[in-house]
């Protein structure tokens, strides 16, 4: 190991090999067990970095001359098993050598415990990622607790490949299709986790027990193998047509998805397809060459960056208030009983586990919203997700009420009525009659100005914006506005219900459509001007294929629904004429009711299409795509100017976080940036070169 590795690598937490002698049962023999403990707690998992990796290849060599044990196993520590490469010191590359010795490291450690001249063992006792994963791949058998949280190999989520093996075992040990679930369907959707049972049906462990006893069982598990009680019989995999057929059923959907965008999934896909022939070398060596032209590259930079993002940043939001400032809130009212309204109580009292009321101006509407919370829960009940005892509390805390003086006791009121402000205003007024001058009034608009909508309250400094992205309950992302008047306890109080909610909330000022929608709508806007002027709509969709969205634009405009994108846009024109021009064919468009340009079958909707038609003025996929870049780095360029947020960090955060914007791009600030074109429309980068990027 060279000293560049050890010094790039100098904060290192080291994860210690403590080895100690374990008896058998049954008088199988000794075993020498490996723990790997950094000394912290589960708050700080086992990883592997140098320093690391040096001190268990050293554990490996004490054990390695010994003659006196019959196997060795390697766990963890409690709730931890390990997740995977330090990558903290990865953005302090600049060397290819660096980074192929990196890849060279693990592979040399890791692979001596499948080369002992004793069985290896793994005790997968707790979460296990990436590198994790892979030093259990390594070893003659695994076992797995039932009580495993997540386990994965997310390598390609960040923009890497798995390096240290896992390329090469996994499709070897339990064929290409499930491997490929592993490697690339599972970062594809946000990085989904396996729990333990899942991944003893996959075949990555050998056996599987409760987590109360889980060392003790595996043990005892180990000697009846080792006296040959039990003989590990594992599937034959299949290295003909099935392997062929799912390397390209994952080329095909990472193509779908991504567009070309993600280099590192491709490569994971070509290390699978070929592992099926190559030797472990020659397998290990192609992982170390990937390894070290990913590390030397932009994507991985910016998909670090997007995680620093997601785990750090939003768990410490920029500008919120002292949290002591915060006001308890022991009951919350939600006005309206629509589809929104219904969503925010259910996710209310689930996660507050508070009374919360609903108000609507019927009793049908309102029986109709109250339903839908008590039916989701139900939903809930009978996938297990809670208890019955549970499901009846929930269900009990959410009422509904004819009267807003339902409210008198709340301390937090959220309104989801329909985006008007003189409907808005006048519900806002009517709840400073019941409400208690402590009370937080929150408004849920996703455009409207929050100062103005509090303008003729007699205490508007209670009213802050609090504004979800649907679903509800699957987007983490909560924008909090602070009005002109907005005080430090009402906007203290707001990011302290955020927390409880679970959500990453961050906090914008109080201008026209806030971030995301303002983003998402000079996006759209750009795109269907092009549209306006000629351009056939399918050409104006593949346009932005390169940015690897999760859907194009168009289809967006369905999802989100025409009738909210028009209303939108048309704040924003109000705010910004000449950057959010009025399009009559999009006008029309929605007055004909249509909810998207595309049928059931996904083929474009012929009325769309004449809707849309006429114009002498196409353009082709490159120029959309080239104004749609240069209207996005200006609009972020002025939003910044204006301190809509307090850096270009809280705007990637809130477009990976609310709009699904591409982890792998880091957000949209940094693409800008490699493009050229923040530089090319602002004259200067979002970000500092080596921020989300390579420091050339």
């Amino acid at each position: 190991m060279s000293t560049d590795i050890k010094s790039i690598f100098a904060g290192e937490v080291a994860t210690h090999a403590r080895v100690r002698d374990v008896k058998l049962p049954h008088g199988a023999g000794t075993l020498a067990l490996i723990t790997l403990d950094n000394g912290h707690d589960h708050t700080k998992p086992n990883t592997f970095g140098p320093g690391g990796l040096t001190e268990l290849n050293e554990a490996i060599d004490a054990i390695a001359g010994r003659d006196d044990i019959v196997a060795v196993g390697v766990t963890g520590k409690p709730f931890i098993f390990a997740v995977g490469a330090d990558l903290k010191g990865v953005p302090l590359v600049r060397r290819r050598e660096d980074a192929l010795a990196i890849g060279r490291l693990g592979h040399d450690v890791f692979r001596r415990l499948g080369e002992l001249k004793v069985p290896s063992f793994a005790y997968v006792n707790g979460a296990a990622m990436g590198g994790g994963v892979e030093i259990a791949l390594h070893c003659t058998y695994r076992t797995i607790s039932a009580g495993v949280p997540a386990l994965s190999l997310p390598e390609a989520f960040l923009g890497l490949v798995p390096g240290w093996g896992g390329t090469y075992l996994l499709p070897n040990l339990i064929g290409a299709e499930k491997a490929l679930k592993v490697i690339i369907e599972n970062p594809l959707a946000q990085n989904r986790q396996l729990k333990g049972k899942q991944a003893f049906e996959l075949g990555i462990a050998d056996a599987i027990f409760d987590s109360a006893d889980f060392l003790e069982e595996s043990l005892a598990w180990t000697a009846r193998v080792l006296k040959g009680e039990i003989e590990v019989v594992r599937p034959a995999v299949d290295k003909g047509e099935a392997w062929d057929n799912a390397v390209n059923m994952a080329r095909w959907t990472v193509d779908g998805k991504l567009h070309g965008a993600a280099p590192s999934y491709v490569r994971a896909i070509e290390l699978v397809a070929a592992a099926k022939d190559r030797s472990r070398d020659e397998g290990f060596a192609a992982e170390d060459e990937a390894l070290a032209d990913l590390i030397m590259g932009d994507e991985l930079r910016a998909g670090l960056y997007a995680f620093d993002l997601t785990q750090k940043r939003a768990k410490r939001p920029a500008g919120a208030p002292d949290k002591a400032l915060a006001r308890k809130v022991t009951k919350v009212g939600v006005v309206g009983a629509g589809l929104m309204a219904s969503q925010l109580a259910l996710l209310f009292a689930r996660r507050l586990e508070v009374p919360v009321v609903l108000t609507d101006l019927d009793q049908e509407r309102l029986d109709k919203g109250v339903g839908y919370a008590h039916g989701e829960i139900d939903k809930l009940l009978s996938k297990g997700r809670v208890s019955p005892d549970k499901a009846n509390r929930l269900k009990a805390l959410i009422s509904g009420s004819l009267t807003k003086d339902a409210f008198a006791d709340a301390d937090f009121v959220i309104e989801a009525v329909f985006e008007e402000m003189s409907v808005k205003q006048k519900v806002f007024a009517e709840l400073e009659e019941h409400v208690s001058p402590e009370c937080v009034l929150a408004t849920n608009t996703s455009s409207l100005s929050v100062s103005e909508m509090a303008s003729e309250l007699r205490h508007p400094e209670r009213v802050v914006g609090f504004h979800f992205f649907n679903p509800v309950a699957v987007l983490p992302l909560l924008e909090i506005v602070r009005g002109e008047r907005t005080d430090d306890a009402a906007l203290a109080t707001a990011f302290a219900v955020g927390k409880q909610l679970k959500k990453s909330c961050v906090l914008v000022k109080d201008a026209p459509a806030f971030v995301v929608n303002r983003i998402l709508l000079r996006l759209m806007a750009e795109i269907i001007q092009t549209v306006d002027e000629g351009t056939p709509i399918e050409v104006a969709e593949r346009a932005a294929a390169p940015l690897g969205l999760p859907m194009p634009p168009f289809v967006l405009m369905g999802l989100v629904g025409p009738a909210i994108a028009l209303h939108v846009n048309e704040t924003l024109h109000g705010a910004f004429p000449d950057r959010f021009p009025l399009s009559e064919k999009f006008a029309k468009f929605v007055a004909a009711d249509k909810r998207g340009v595309y049928l059931p079958d996904f083929t474009l909707d012929p009325e769309a299409v004449e809707l849309f038609g006429g114009g002498d003025r196409p353009s082709t996929e490159e120029q959309v795509l080239e104004r749609a870049l240069n209207a996005l780095a200006q609009e972020i360029g002025l939003m910044l100017d204006e301190g809509v947020v307090s850096a270009p960090q809280d705007i990637d955060l809130c477009m990976i976080l609310g709009a699904g914007w591409p982890f792998h791009l880091g957000g949209i600030t940094p693409y800008l940036d490699r493009a050229g074109v923040s530089e090319r429309v602002n004259g200067s980068r979002f970000l500092e070169p080596g921020v989300a990027s390579l420091a050339r």
